[in-house]
């Protein structure tokens, strides 16, 4: 909401009203109402108990402005009645209108994708080919060598296992069960210190 401007109304006058009876007893009300009667003969009230204020509404600009040189600050029952010019206020909009939706989309959970977003398509997995058809060339128990080791780092090698059909003879030999495979440990390449004395 954009509050373009905020002026004096000069035919509205506020008054705070700190003695309630006003607002319950229609003769604190009629005696109140006669001080502004003294101005303008035309003029109407509006009370607003919640708020311990009453609006009083002229016909003319000069009455309200000599009203409110006369009577602010002044006593009735007791009490200062204090007297202000009502402001209107323009709102720049007729209605209110929604938040811009600059960064809604990172709110948690996001209500909705901002304008333009497309949802990326995945990208298609890459194959080594190569490695596929080194694979398929080896035999069984052969192996193939993906990246060789440098003094820092270990080999990276492919070992192609055993199929089912060969290693069913030995299942009948062990009693059912069948032997796991040895696993071969790669060797730690040496350590060379780095560090100069």
């Amino acid at each position: 909401m954009h509050l373009k401007t905020m002026k004096c109304n000069p035919f509205c006058l506020i008054a705070s009203l700190g003695d309630p009876d006003i607002f319950n007893s229609p003769v604190e009300r009629t005696s109140f109402e006669e001080l502004f009667h003294a101005f303008d003969s035309n003029v109407t009230f509006q009370y607003f108990k919640s708020f311990r204020r009453a609006r009083i509404n002229f016909t003319d600009a000069m009455a309200a402005a000599e009203a409110r040189a006369k009577l602010h600050k002044s006593d009735f029952n007791g009490r200062e009645v204090r007297l202000c010019f009502a402001k209107s206020v323009h709102i720049g909009s007729p209605r209110l209108e929604p938040p811009k939706p600059d960064k809604q989309f990172l709110l948690s959970p996001p209500p909705s994708p901002p304008v333009g977003w497309e949802q990326s398509k995945d990208t298609t997995p890459v194959l080594n080919y190569d490695l596929l058809c080194a694979i398929t060339r080896l035999g069984q128990g052969e192996k193939y060598e993906l990246q060789p080791g440098t003094p820092t780092t270990p080999s990276v090698v492919v070992h192609v296992c055993e199929s089912d059909q060969d290693s069913s003879g030995n299942e009948d030999m062990m009693g059912g069960q069948r032997p796991h495979p040895k696993i071969i440990q790669t060797r730690r390449p040496e350590y060379t210190s780095s560090v100069m004395h």
